[in-house]
This record gives structure tokens, C-alpha cells and sequence, in this order.
């Protein structure tokens, strides 16, 4: 049998970079990509509601990722004293901290060209929504392979971690994803079929 012929075998599961390019194709195709952001949108909004965490960690959206802010943003409006905060990446140190963000707030790109909070408080997260490329058992997750948030959260004892709660579509789930000693897992992952774990 030539190679040509030879059927296409699955990545090995520890082979991120081919989960991640296959997975960032298929959300970039998702045609139903609207649907499924409203149905996690309210799956979001349902899960905020019975949180008793004041200050969150978020992320701005790129390639593709689901937007939690405007879920945030009305979060926000609600109660007063509530804060979210955005990642910043310090030029130097590459070290990821997270400033205090609101819909209209001053930004800036961050060296990759992504918008940040510019000149607003640094704050510490209770709860950290953590965006996935892909995810798999025991709240492993698959991202853009920086490792912002496994050092960041690694670098924490883990009484002083926040709680985390990754955000993904349902496609990214990889059941045969395996991990690796730097990751630090979870603590759920939701997606717009509902929680998982």
C-alpha cells in the first residue's frame, strides 16, 4: 500500500500541536459557530449566577475563542463591587498578571497584538475563566502551547490558586489527550452542552 493510499491515523495523544492545528480549523469552519456561542453564552450566565466569587479572571477573545464579555460585562452591571480583570503579559518577565477590565475601559495590544487593559489595577482573581483549544479527562486542557496559564498557575501553592473553569466548544473534547508534568488542570471546563467535570 503506498502512503497515498495509506487511511490518515489519529494524532498520538501527546502529539498537541496536531490536536491544535486540527481543532483551530474546525472552529474556524463551524458553521452552526453562533448557535453554539448563545447556548454557552446562557450556560455561562447560569453558572455566574450561583458563584459566590466577586473578582474574575477573563481573557479577550482571538481565533475564534467564544466572547465571555459581554456575559461579564452584565455580570459587572449587577452587583455593585464586582471586578474583572484581563490578562497582561509583562514585556520583560513574560510573567501574565490580570488588570481590572470594563466595557469601555482603556486598552492596549500585549506583545502578541492582543488588547489588554491599559493603566487600570492589577487584581487577584477568586475565579479564573480559561480559554481552551481543546480539553480532555480530569480538566486537561489543550491551548496555544505558550503556557501563560500553567505557569502562572503553577507558580501558586495551591491553596492560593483561584478556581478555575475552562471555556470551550464541545468539539475540542479529546478524550485521549495526555498530559504533561507542567500542566495544571481544572477545575471544570464548560461547554455549550454543559459542565464537564
Amino acid at each position: 500500500m503506498t502512503d497515498e493510499l495509506a487511511p490518515e491515523r489519529p494524532p498520538a495523544p501527546t502529539d498537541k500541536a496536531a490536536h491544535r492545528r486540527r481543532l483551530l480549523a474546525e472552529r474556524r469552519a463551524m458553521p452552526d459557530r453562533a448557535d453554539r456561542s448563545a447556548r454557552l453564552a446562557e450556560r455561562l450566565r447560569a453558572q455566574l449566577a450561583g458563584r459566590p466569587e466577586a473578582v474574575i479572571g477573563a481573557y479577550w477573545p482571538i481565533r475564534g475563542e467564544f466572547d465571555p464579555l459581554p456575559v461579564l460585562g452584565e455580570w459587572l452591571a449587577a452587583v455593585p463591587g464586582r471586578v474583572v480583570g484581563l490578562p497582561v503579559i509583562d514585556p520583560v518577565t513574560d510573567a501574565m498578571t490580570f488588570h481590572a477590565w470594563w466595557p469601555g475601559c482603556p486598552m492596549a495590544p500585549d506583545r502578541h497584538g492582543i488588547p489588554a487593559p491599559d493603566g487600570t489595577p492589577r487584581v487577584e482573581p477568586d475565579l479564573l475563566l480559561v480559554p481552551c483549544v481543546g480539553f480532555g479527562r480530569g480538566g486537561l486542557r489543550l491551548g496555544y502551547g505558550g503556557g501563560y496559564y500553567d505557569r502562572t498557575l503553577g507558580a501558586m501553592a495551591p491553596g492560593e490558586r483561584p478556581a478555575t473553569l475552562g471555556i470551550a466548544f464541545a468539539h475540542g473534547h479529546l478524550p485521549e489527550l495526555a498530559g504533561h508534568a507542567h500542566d495544571v488542570p481544572l477545575d471544570a471546563i464548560l461547554t455549550e452542552d454543559g459542565l464537564v467535570g
